[in-house]
């Protein structure tokens, strides 16, 4: 699975829009867009802020794991 459909994936099931989202990562909308589209790679930064905000790892998001569960000592 592409990084961009998990990342879509995980904002649905945290019953947030792409505008939310991107308000809570302080940035516009339409930038966010280009992520979940897969136009534009997502900053190291941003990609930190969701993992922490989805209490997940950096390598689930990107798909390189299908355990969605932090490293233990990232809890």
């Amino acid at each position: 699975m592409a990084y961009y459909r998990r990342i879509r994936d995980m904002r649905e099931d945290h019953d947030l829009t792409q505008r939310q989202l991107a308000a809570i990562l302080k940035m516009p909308q339409p930038q966010y867009n280009r992520y979940e589209q897969g136009l534009r790679d997502i900053p190291t930064i941003t990609l930190i802020q969701l993992a922490d905000l989805y209490h997940t790892s950096t390598d689930y998001l990107l798909g390189r794991t299908e355990n969605p569960s932090p490293p233990e000592d990232c809890k």
